[in-house]
């Protein structure tokens, strides 16, 4: 390991600190901003209230959508886990570097592409199948954005398995389905475990891709943020973002504390 002069190595963490700073400051604002008194978004804020949060709560068309949101969220992260599972093994069983890098650029490619041009696309191809505006079209289109993130979580998975273990239980007589799920699986699920968390808070925030495939009918939280923006600028908006974040913190926060202790439960057997 390369050891580092203390006076550089404050600097380092001066300088960590400060970019750590810069990034998180603008999503923490929104929090004072949510318990303003004032009827507009001013800050910092001059007096407190919790009438944007009974504002919040008790409108039908926000809950709503907090709610579409947050079962579209739970769909996709199943999907696209269970997808970028099957992508993985699909992936490890290759021997082919070319057409492994291939098939990997393709499974990505959502991540590099304008995220315009991908609604776009979909929303020609949505139209023409009847899925504009509906929850299987919703879940579909997340899907796309969420898969990528589920890939390199669980093909990440893939890389710290020796696959010894599995050698060893299909020469003491389990079958392959076994192995995988007894073996394979408990070993992966970190990965696993990641790769959900990231494609929930990848639906739960999308904002283009949504305000394609929306209809009156149904509408997700960020797609009422947006709308918001555009009509007025009081502080509810403030009051459902913070609301996002407080969802995406927790969830983060016990997916990382899950995926830790079953790393130590691991190690430990």
């Amino acid at each position: 390991m390369l050891k580092t002069h203390p006076v550089t190595r404050t600097v380092l963490w001066v300088v960590a600190a400060l970019v750590s700073i810069w990034l998180v400051a603008p999503s923490l604002i929104v929090i004072p901003l949510s318990f303003t008194d004032k009827a507009s978004l001013v800050f910092p804020p001059t007096g407190w209230s919790l009438r944007w949060y009974e504002s919040f709560l008790t409108n039908p068309q926000w809950t709503a959508a907090l709610g579409n949101s947050l079962l579209i969220a739970v769909l996709v992260a199943a999907l696209a886990t269970v997808l970028g599972l099957l992508a993985a093994l699909g992936l490890r069983q290759m021997a082919n570097k070319k057409v492994i890098a291939g098939l990997t650029f393709g499974l990505l490619a959502p991540m590099v592409v304008p995220g315009i041009v991908v609604a776009i696309g979909l929303y020609a191809v949505f139209l023409t199948l009847g899925l504009v505006g509906t929850l299987l079209g919703f879940v579909l289109a997340h899907t796309v954005l969420a898969l990528p993130f589920t890939v390199v979580a669980i093909t990440a998975g893939f890389a710290g398995f020796d696959a010894r273990l599995e050698l060893a239980a299909m020469s003491l007589g389990a079958s392959r389905v076994t192995t995988f799920l007894r073996v394979t699986l408990p070993n992966i699920v970190p990965g696993m475990v990641s790769g959900a968390l990231f494609a929930f808070v990848t639906s739960f925030d999308e904002v283009m891709l949504s305000l394609f495939i929306k209809s009156p009918y149904l509408n997700t939280l960020p797609v009422m943020m947006y709308s918001s923006v555009t009509r007025d600028t009081d502080p509810t908006l403030a009051a459902a973002a913070t609301v996002i974040l407080l969802i995406t913190t927790v969830l983060v926060i016990a997916g990382l504390s899950l995926t830790g202790r079953k790393k130590r439960v691991t190690r430990a057997n």
